[in-house]
Order: C-alpha cells, then sequence, then structure tokens
C-alpha cells in the first residue's frame, strides 16, 4: 500500500523513510510531498487510505470530505497539535485521526531560550554588524536573568523543561496552569494567577496548546501588564497572541523584546521561501521591522532527537490503525471523536 505524506521537510524525509523500512519493510511505500494539505491539494490524496498531515495542513471540513470521497481512512498528524483539524467533521465522515502526543520536550524549551538569551543580548543584531565589520556596542546591552523572574505559562513537559533550564540561570520562577506540576513545585516555582504573572515576570514563556479557552491569551489587556522591559517568548501556537495587539504595544514601546517562532497566520507561510515574492502579510512584514522582534519559522521542535521521535510514533499509530488498536494518540474513531485531556506543551 502506498502512503502519502504532506508538507515534508528535507530534513524530515530521510528519517520519515528510515522509520518506515524499520518497521514496514517492502509492505508499505512511502510517497513524499512537500505541497500541504488544503483544498487545492486534497485530490492527490484519491486512493491513499492512509494520509500523513503537519501542523500547516488545512484539514476543514472541505478537505476532510475530500479525503473521506477519495477512499482515505487515517489521518496521522505528524505533531502533537491538532488545531487544524477538525475533529468533529473526521469523527462524522468515519476517519480515524491520530496525533504525536510527546516527542522530546527539550528541543522546544531549548529553542525558546536560545529565542530568549537572542532578544535579551540582542545576538542577531550583533551578527549583522560584525558581518559588515562593525564591532561598536552601541545598543547591545543586554541584562543579566539571574536573579530576575521568569513566567511560565503552561507547566506541561516543556514549559517543565523550561522551568528547569531557569532554574538552573538562578531565577524566580512563576507559573500558571490548570493544574500544579510537582516537579515545578520542587524547582521552587509559585503558581499565581495569570495576571499576577504577566505583571511580575521579567520572562514570559508560552507553553499552553491553542483551545478556544486560550486563543488571544497574550491580548491588549494581558500585555498592558507586562513590564515595559520583560520579553514575551512563544514557542507553542501563535494563536495564543494577538498579533494586532502586540503591534500596538510595539509600538508604543513595550515590552522590551519578543521572540516568535509561531504566527497566528503562518500557514501559507512558514516552511516556504517567500524571499522572491512580495510579502503581502501585512502584519508579519510590520513585525519584522521592529528590531527587538526576533521570528522564525515553527522550528523550536526540528531536532534530529524530536523528528525520530515524531516518525517513531507516526509509524506506531499506522500500526495501531490496522491492527483496530486505539491509544492516548487516536483522537478520533469512525464512531466520533475520543475524549481527550488537555495536554499542556
Amino acid at each position: 500500500m502506498e502512503i502519502v505524506a504532506y508538507g515534508v521537510l528535507a530534513d524530515e524525509e530521510p528519517l520519515l523513510r528510515e522509520a518506515f523500512d524499520r518497521a514496514f519493510a517492502d509492505r508499505h511505500e512511502l510517497r513524499c510531498l512537500g505541497l500541504f494539505l488544503d483544498r487545492d491539494t486534497a485530490p492527490t490524496a484519491e486512493g491513499h487510505e492512509v494520509v500523513l498531515s503537519g501542523v500547516n495542513d488545512t484539514l476543514d471540513a472541505e478537505v476532510l470530505r475530500s479525503l473521506a470521497d477519495g477512499g482515505t481512512r487515517l489521518i496521522a498528524q505528524r505533531a502533537t497539535g491538532f488545531n487544524n483539524i477538525d475533529l468533529t467533521v473526521a469523527g462524522e465522515l468515519g476517519l480515524t485521526v491520530a496525533r504525536v502526543s510527546y516527542y522530546s520536550p527539550y528541543s522546544v524549551a531549548e529553542f525558546a531560550w536560545a529565542l530568549a538569551l537572542a532578544v535579551d543580548r540582542r545576538i542577531v543584531r550583533a551578527a549583522h554588524r560584525t558581518r559588515e565589520f562593525d564591532f561598536r556596542l552601541d545598543g547591545l546591552m543586554g541584562r543579566d536573568l539571574h536573579g530576575r523572574t521568569a513566567g511560565v505559562v503552561g507547566t506541561g513537559k516543556i514549559g517543565t523543561a523550561f522551568a528547569r533550564i531557569a532554574h538552573g540561570f538562578g531565577m524566580r520562577l512563576l507559573g500558571w496552569d490548570i493544574t500544579e506540576n510537582p516537579d515545578c513545585l520542587a524547582l521552587g516555582m509559585r503558581y499565581v494567577e495569570h495576571e499576577r504573572l504577566l505583571a511580575e515576570a521579567d520572562l514570559v514563556s508560552l507553553h499552553v496548546p491553542l483551545l478556544p479557552s486560550t486563543h488571544h491569551l497574550v491580548d491588549a489587556e494581558a500585555l498592558a501588564l507586562m513590564k515595559d522591559d520583560a520579553i514575551l517568548i512563544n514557542t507553542s501556537r501563535g494563536g495564543l497572541i494577538d498579533t494586532d495587539a502586540l503591534l500596538g504595544t510595539l509600538r508604543a514601546g513595550k515590552p522590551g523584546g519578543v521572540g516568535l517562532d509561531v504566527y497566528e497566520e503562518e500557514a501559507g507561510l512558514f516552511f516556504l521561501d517567500k524571499s522572491l515574492e512580495v510579502m503581502t502579510d501585512e502584519r508579519l512584514a510590520r513585525l519584522m521591522t521592529f528590531n527587538n522582534v526576533l521570528v522564525t519559522s515553527h522550528q523550536a521542535y526540528f531536532t534530529r532527537d524530536a523528528v525520530e521521535q515524531i516518525a517513531e510514533a507516526t509509524v506506531r499509530n499506522i500500526e495501531d490503525y490496522f491492527a483496530g488498536r486505539t491509544g492516548d494518540n487516536t483522537l478520533t474513531q469512525p464512531s466520533g471523536p475520543v475524549p481527550h485531556r488537555r495536554a499542556h506543551g
């Protein structure tokens, strides 16, 4: 059987193929496509019972109906998040949907810290200067993070890994979540209300999933609570931040720095080369004009360790589907959506 995977990155493909070869040998053939799955490309999945999707694919009602009509029965998402999939419609159409509920939390947590340090110490601006043999330090002054306060919004596996690194820096820890994590409490974290965390933290890092309850969690009101010189980091989902509100506060001179690995309108932009085109997304273009804002293209997860684990979990999801099994990764089965716990990143 041929299985088709959408949005496969060049560095991802060999790891995905290795996992397939180990698990399936000659039983299933993998077809990797660089294009993303949406209403225009969905017809290319016709005749494929199993489809592998990614975070920037669009699996709304129209796409899901097209897939179901073409014979697809399993959608295996190569990611933890699934906000791009209409699970209700998928269940109604008899589609099984699975995701990767776990991969290396260190990949994202470490990258969040890479963003935080790069923003705090003006690393990108410094690198651009030295390439031009400009070795001045004007405008490059950062600040020690030791002794300051880190606010961790979402203390699941990734948030906990981020908190451990903050603890290693000697930072005071504040946390916000629906439940308190004993591992974070052991680090000395104090759980507080969302508003207090924003008001007291020198560094705010977002590690919650994108749900209706967390959409635009960081809005104009939240940004107004933050310290003028605070640093805001988002390596989770772009929709957690109201981009228009962020642009407004940046124009007003706060927060002190922003590191974004995700953007709420990133689909159709991230993972693609747009360098020879006119940037029509005005909000993203405006974000890029601020010298205290660093934007990367959803690469926090992108380590060999994490991608190998994602590939292996995807293979297991396929094996479970053919064996008629469900598990922690199953989001829907033919009878409808599977109840699942809200898992913070």
